[in-house]
């Protein structure tokens, strides 16, 4: 059965306890990158042994369960063929080690070069004045190329090849799964940079690469329901392969041009469709309520991550299971 998870970062506050009252069990977590970490020596490693330690004590200590990793060591040189790219990728590798040690089955990447998530407005409004995030391509059509100038898909595709050689062995030797997320959006190219993850046919192109029960997918909704015209089908389509590790459950209205993040009830995918298609694919990780729009009475100062709309997700998602697993939660009194 699915779990209901949510983001929440290393450093305690009051949203862990929300979060909590919310019936929230597991949790997508970070590593921690603060400098002012006592105790863990002058060579502060957020993805070395004993910093993961620390984090992962800190979650369970608060009655969670780390169940991902959805931050990043630096891989801009590996993802650019630069360089010092087999050094972040010996990065990658350490990380990946030390969560099979402490038996976190999951890690979150990307392959988003230079620019990584963007949006031209988070100011959008919303339903009732609430503040959303969106994005309009024609008002990137004109922006300068990056100082890397043009990078090509197929540089792209390569270096990506070149990361899976290296890290795919590690994480099936560690048992641990890698999540692939989507470009966001999947547009290609902005700003003289390709994105290779902005189609369906791309995360295909990805399983072959490595064909491994290690490599697989961050099925991010809001992304993937801008590549295609049947997400239930794409998911049915991975999960019927098993390389669905994790899902990010969110949606917008729009095109992969021109978009806006919607709340949970309000975009253009039918989420009881997606749900039951988790069901029928047996998919039993975990998905967390993912970019949300800034509610009265909170502040904009994360656009996509306010804290009442994240609330309002779990609570959608929480009635969305209910009504597609209602016998199998009845059968673990969750009912």
């Amino acid at each position: 059965m699915i779990r209901i998870a949510e983001f929440l970062s290393p450093r305690l506050s009051p949203l862990w306890r929300l979060v909590k009252q919310c019936g929230v069990e597991d949790i997508v977590g970070s590593m921690d990158f603060r400098d002012d970490l006592g105790g863990l020596g002058r060579r502060h490693r957020p993805w070395g042994y004993t910093s993961l330690v620390r984090v992962k004590a800190a979650y369970e200590d608060f009655g969670f369960r780390l169940a991902v990793v959805e931050s990043r060591p630096p891989l801009e040189k590996a993802k650019l063929g630069l360089p010092g790219r087999d050094e972040e990728i010996d990065t990658v590798c350490e990380l990946v080690r030390n969560m099979g040690k402490l038996a976190i089955p999951v890690w979150c990447y990307e392959w988003m070069p230079v620019l990584g998530v963007l949006r031209t407005s988070t100011t959008t409004p919303s339903r009732g004045g609430a503040l959303a995030s969106g994005y309009d391509h024609d008002l990137m059509r004109a922006a300068p190329l990056t100082e890397h100038g043009i990078v090509s898909a197929e540089l792209l595709w390569q270096t990506l090849e070149y990361f899976l050689e290296r890290v795919v062995p590690v994480a099936e030797e560690s048992n641990v799964q890698l999540a692939m997320h989507p470009d966001d959006p999947p547009l290609s190219p902005i700003r003289g940079i390709s994105r290779i993850m902005s189609s369906v046919e791309s995360f295909d192109r990805l399983l072959d690469l490595a064909p491994s029960p290690a490599n697989g997918i961050a099925l991010c909704q809001g992304n993937f329901t801008l590549m295609t015209g049947d997400l239930p089908g794409v998911i049915r389509h991975f999960g019927s392969q098993r390389r669905v590790f994790f899902v990010h459950f969110r949606d917008v209205r729009g095109t992969a041009d021109h978009f806006v993040e919607t709340f949970h009830d309000d975009g253009k995918t039918d989420m009881l469709a997606c749900m039951r298609a988790y069901r029928d694919i047996g998919y039993d990780g975990v998905c967390r309520p993912d970019h949300v729009p800034t509610m009265e009475g909170d502040s904009n100062d994360r656009p996509m991550y306010s804290s009442i709309g994240r609330l309002f997700a779990i609570g959608y998602l929480k009635g969305l299971r209910e009504a597609v697993y209602s016998s199998e939660l009845a059968d673990v009194g969750l009912s």
